[in-house]
């Protein structure tokens, strides 16, 4: 098997992401605080999705048009290890529509591109992947908001518990003289409408300009499965939590600290999550607006396992701390982080709600595209 090499290439995003780009990679590493150490939810998020990709990939592929060689790009995938997991998964998966379809001879070289942040961890990913794999690897750093592979080059393009993070904080809701000035909170969870909105309008841009990018990328009759974070419709806040209103809780822990003179408030008022949970019938519209796919299929998961593997307090805010430090470093600064995950610990612990993963009503959605055979448009 050929060694893995790093292939960078530049964003053609918005002239806004640069700074976002730097903020939300995962915590590199193997630490104790590391995405490594901290990502058991998106694996059971994987393992749950398994059986659905392997069957999707049986009924939907189409193996008779196949080149020599089969591209498969992950977008976000982190430090590796739950990435490395689900490229097993699809490789298997379309090794054995071949075998069963009689083609075993003419089964294709595998090349999988890893691509996330330019900050992220890509020593620790080519760290990880197995050494008896069936592709050969590549990193692509980059924003995934943008164009970052050639014109049909993907066969297929795969997505797990990145799409919940925005290109960028909407501008309006760090603006003090905006109506949908965010003052006191750094999230839309809790917040005035006006807020709420502008996140909503930031993730359709983004999901638009993912979508568009994906398209240029992927050759006609090409397949994207998506594992998108959103919660339902409607459910019941005395009784249930989701994402939101844990960053919610996680939000109150910044004034806290600011009214203890740790920093000013305006610090706070400076500073926005920036990260959008959809309703599914948002999600679906916004894919239905684009003319470049197909929905082949679009299911909530079943209760995701992995939701169990956060069991009390310290896994969740670790969870949360492996996602988001990084960003919290750049803004407040690392002498800030033990005493902020500590006051967040403890929040937790003080609730029963938060503290029990059956309240949890977050959830994930699998979603399937085919890249149309028409309307290929040329750019991004």
């Amino acid at each position: 098997m050929s060694r893995p090499y790093l292939w960078r290439r530049c964003s053609t995003g918005s002239p806004g992401l640069g700074r976002m780009v730097r903020r939300c990679a995962m915590n590199g590493g193997e630490g104790p605080n590391s995405y490594a150490r901290n990502s058991s939810y998106q694996k059971g998020v994987v393992d749950v999705a398994k059986p659905i990709i392997e069957e999707e990939i049986s009924r939907k592929l189409n193996i008779k048009h196949l080149s020599s060689t089969f591209r498969i790009a992950d977008f976000g995938c982190s430090t590796g290890h739950n990435s490395c997991a689900a490229m097993q998964i699809i490789t298997e998966a379309i090794m054995r529509r071949f075998e069963i379809e009689g083609l075993i001879s003419q089964i294709p070289d595998f090349y999988v591109f890893f691509n996330d942040k330019v900050t992220n961890d890509f020593n620790t990913l080519f760290d990880s992947l197995p050494r008896e794999r069936l592709y050969s690897a590549a990193g692509v750093p980059g924003s995934f908001h943008g164009r970052l592979l050639p014109g049909a080059a993907l066969d297929f393009a795969y997505s797990s518990c990145s799409l919940n993070w925005l290109s960028e904080v909407p501008k309006a809701v760090l603006d003090n003289t905006s109506p949908a000035w965010n003052r006191g909170k750094i999230h839309y969870a809790g917040a005035r409408r006006e807020v709420r909105e502008e996140y909503a309008s930031q993730y359709a841009k983004d999901i638009e300009s993912f979508l568009d990018c994906r398209a240029e990328e992927l050759v006609p009759g090409g397949l994207m499965a998506l594992l998108v974070p959103a919660v339902p419709a409607s459910w019941d806040p005395n009784s249930a939590y989701t994402t939101t209103t844990e960053i919610y809780l996680f939000g109150s822990c910044f004034m806290d600290m600011a009214k203890t003179g740790r920093f000013s408030e305006a610090k706070v008022d400076s500073f926005n999550i920036p990260v959008y949970l959809p309703i599914p019938q948002e999600f679906k519209a916004i894919i239905e607006r684009n003319d470049k796919y197909t929905i082949e299929r679009m299911e909530v998961l079943d209760n995701p396992a992995g939701k169990h593997y956060l069991a009390g307090p310290k896994a969740r805010a670790a969870y949360w701390r492996a996602a988001s430090e990084g960003m919290l470093i750049d803004h407040f600064g690392s002498e800030i982080i033990e005493e902020l995950f500590d006051r967040y610990t403890k929040k937790l612990a003080a609730s029963p709600l938060f503290s029990d993963p059956n309240c949890d009503k977050s959830i994930i959605m699998f979603v399937l595209l085919q890249r149309k055979p028409e309307s290929c448009s040329s750019g991004s």
